[in-house]
């Protein structure tokens, strides 16, 4: 039985890697992309969604773009990162598609009250159109079947010592996200676990065989990816972690905890303060260990599928 999700992203190269493992998983079924500003601009990362959903055979999954800036921020971007195109080296064909007329918050809302308890909402970006979302229509968080992120950390930070780049880039939003009284916690997927999914060398090698989707698509955008948390040409692939968590809840262990975002801190900013004390009431499922090597399987898996229906 598959999980019907909505991936909220900002595509951005782990994006795209994530949208490629949804689309070879036959445990997820795609209903929409929704975009948002992050890693680069909404025009940018809305034509990244459209152009890697079509490369992968998921062109007719509806893609409506979202916000173009934080909720009382300056937008910013990560351009440094993903590269000025947010996809790295990774050129794909133009889609046949565009995106879908109206706006992402109304797409999610509506996609969720027409079948409630049946839709994920996965964000592996910026929580700023999830929490437009919620102000608008604050039954959202009973409507969905479940949320799950990748962002935060109990930890530590990418962008900042104490803060990683989705809540850093709207922690107004995200203090939101996570005060909205989801009925089973947030899913927080964050760097304590993804810094630990690596592409390594080896996995790299096993690309090289995926045709042209290891080679036009993950092996170039990979090449390019100047994540601050690699220098050895292994990045670890974020935002794939989350849709991964839908398909085998076993390759993360969880510890429940109340989170709460920083906002005002002049250092700490964007930080998710994670309390795991058993006196709170929680209201998070933060992923604090992964299976790496049962991860990269799934993926691997649905990747094969992938490359042997686009050739």
């Amino acid at each position: 039985m598959s999980t019907t999700i909505i991936l909220d992203c900002d595509p951005g190269i782990d994006d795209a890697l994530a949208i490629a493992f949804a689309a070879g998983s036959p445990a997820i079924e795609l209903a929409g992309l929704t975009t948002v500003a992050g890693n680069v601009g909404v025009d940018k990362t809305t034509a990244n969604a459209l152009a890697v959903a079509s490369f992968v055979g998921v062109g007719g999954v509806p893609v409506t773009a979202g916000c173009a800036a934080p909720l009382l921020r300056p937008a910013l971007d990560a351009g440094h990162v993903h590269g000025e195109t947010g996809l790295g080296g990774a050129v794909l064909p133009a889609p046949a598609r565009r995106a879908e007329a109206g706006h992402a918050i109304d797409f999610i809302i509506a996609a969720a009250a027409a079948a409630p308890g049946e839709i994920t909402l996965v964000a592996t970006g910026p929580l700023t159109n999830i929490a437009l979302a919620l102000r608008r229509e604050p039954r959202l968080a009973s409507w969905v079947k479940d949320f799950v992120i990748m962002g935060g950390s109990a930890s530590r930070g990418n962008v900042t010592p104490a803060a990683e780049f989705n809540i850093w880039a709207d922690p107004e939003a995200a203090a939101i996200v996570f005060a909205a009284g989801w009925p089973d916690g947030v899913a927080m997927i964050g760097l304590d676990v993804t810094l630990r999914a690596r592409a390594t060398r080896a996995i790299q090698e096993q690309m090289r065989t995926l045709g042209a989707l290891g080679s036009t698509l993950l092996l170039p955008a990979l090449a390019q990816y100047q994540d601050s948390d690699d220098t050895t040409g292994e990045p670890p692939v974020h935002d794939v972690c989350a849709v991964v968590s839908l398909v085998d809840p076993g390759v993360f262990e969880y510890t429940p905890a109340l989170v709460q975002v920083e906002t005002t801190g002049t250092l700490t900013s964007g930080m998710t303060v994670t309390d795991f004390s058993e006196q709170i009431s929680p209201n998070a499922r933060v992923a604090t260990a992964v299976h790496a090597e049962r991860f990269w399987k799934i993926v691997l898996d649905a990747y094969r599928s992938v490359a042997a229906e686009i050739g």
